[in-house]
């Protein structure tokens, strides 16, 4: 999908996330980044294989998750 130079990171890097955006939709809380990923706000992501990614946010300083 990426015509860039140099390319964008694909959907199964690790960095995947680091691709340009394609379409940005902030009423709805999704964007398509150039590697075809759907990104969410809440961080969850669908790949374009159809593969979830559960939310990842980073936990505040000091927080402990359960």
């Amino acid at each position: 999908m990426c015509i860039h130079e140099p390319p964008c990171p694909g959907a199964e890097a690790a960095d995947r996330e680091a691709a340009r955006l394609r379409a940005h939709r902030p009423e709805q809380g999704w964007s398509l980044l150039c590697n075809g990923v759907l990104l969410f706000e809440d961080t969850g992501e669908l790949l374009p294989d159809g593969q979830v990614v559960a939310p990842h946010r980073a936990m505040p300083n000091g927080a402990v998750a359960a």
